[in-house]
């Protein structure tokens, strides 16, 4: 796989570093979790293909396990706020002087400095302060977090494997490791580039909600059908428009301009009286295989039994039958190979780690 041979330490936390950490190891690096001793197991459901290694950080035995590991590998991946492996004496100063090669990702709400890197949040407050959360959420309703989608794992934990990768090219020129400062609110707002960039074109000049992608045209938002289900419309191009019109029996005639903004409002209302007329299914028969970029909105128990999906392998099942997505994207000569094994439970591997990396017994911890 693409990142065979890679040794990463990944120091426990929740869902923005385990999923960083799982997605270097679904592409084949050798990703060793360090637990806390006497952890109640594994709350970020994304230890795929990773050991686990038990260690307390807080004594001094167990610090000098993990500096004696940093000495032979790759990456650490720690998802602390500023100054905690400091105050363990397991900071990058520390750590890289031991192994200039070592990469030092820092994962991170605030980042590693400003007034903000010592405090607590979650992926709704980072998402605030990136600018996004005012832009999510329907007109005249509160601004609303999708999920714990945005900051966690796309400001974070994706921006974070991204600099991994960047920092593991750069060494094969250098030989040398790096710090990488992963700040979530920094990661999320670069994934909003595109509103930043079009700020002057008009695409966001309406308030929340009644713009062309956030859910004000009747032809880019969501419709409920006649058995609860909903149908997913995207058709912004004319002659993708066109085809919608076409597909819900209107005629395009007796409607007002596409782009008239003052009409999206009764245009909206009608296009919902037709989709409520007809079931998910229904509508999936007229609109299926046309370009009128109208799909169902499917839940997780019909994702994996979508025709395109099952034919793609786009979902995978494990040896405790537990589905989840394939590794994305795929790679022609070097895929992914995600373990197919149960999780590990902590610790589960402590004595198999320490003996690979050379500790004697008397340090088993």
């Amino acid at each position: 796989m693409a990142l065979q041979g890679i040794r990463v330490l990944e120091l426990a936390g929740l869902a923005p570093g385990p999923f960083c950490g799982m997605v270097l190891a679904d592409f084949g690096a050798q990703v060793v979790r360090v637990d806390r001793p006497g952890a109640r197991g594994d709350v970020s459901f994304m230890a795929r293909g990773k050991r686990s290694l038990a260690v307390n950080l807080k004594r001094q035995d167990g610090a000098l396990v993990l500096r004696r590991l940093c000495a032979q590998a790759d990456v650490v991946l720690e998802p602390f706020r500023h100054g905690v492996m400091e105050k363990l004496q397991l900071g990058p100063e520390i750590l890289q002087r031991v192994n200039p090669k070592l990469i030092y990702a820092r994962l991170s709400g605030f980042g590693q400095s400003g007034r903000f890197c010592r405090v607590a949040g979650h992926d709704i407050n980072y998402l605030a302060l990136s600018g996004i959360l005012s832009k999510i959420g329907r007109s005249g309703e509160n601004p609303y977090a999708p999920l714990n989608l945005l900051a966690d794992f796309g400001g974070g934990g994706l921006i974070c494997t991204l600099g991994i990768l960047l920092a593991l090219f750069q060494r094969t020129r250098s030989g040398k490791g790096q710090v990488i400062d992963a700040s979530m609110v920094e990661g999320t707002a670069y994934l909003s580039s595109f509103l930043w960039k079009s700020q002057q074109v008009g695409l966001w000049e309406r308030p929340r909600g009644q713009n062309m992608l956030d859910g004000g045209a009747p032809f880019y938002t969501t419709y409920r059908t006649a058995d609860g289900g909903f149908m997913a419309v995207g058709a912004i191009e004319p002659q993708f428009y066109k085809l919608l019109i076409k597909g819900l029996g209107l005629k395009s005639d007796e409607l007002p301009n596409q782009m008239s903004m003052t009409d999206w409002p009764e245009m909206k209302r009608r296009f919902a009286e037709v989709f409520a007329k007809k079931t998910k299914e229904e509508w999936c028969q007229i609109f299926d295989g046309t370009d009128a970029c109208v799909t169902p909105v499917l839940t997780f128990e019909e994702v994996t039994q979508h025709d395109h999906n099952k034919e793609r392998g786009s979902f995978i099942t494990d040896e405790e039958q537990s589905v989840s997505p394939r590794p994305a994207p795929l790679l022609s000569d070097t895929p992914a190979v995600p373990s197919s094994k149960r999780d590990p439970f902590v610790g589960e591997h402590t004595e198999e780690i320490l003996q690979e990396f050379g500790f004697s017994q008397e340090l088993f911890i």
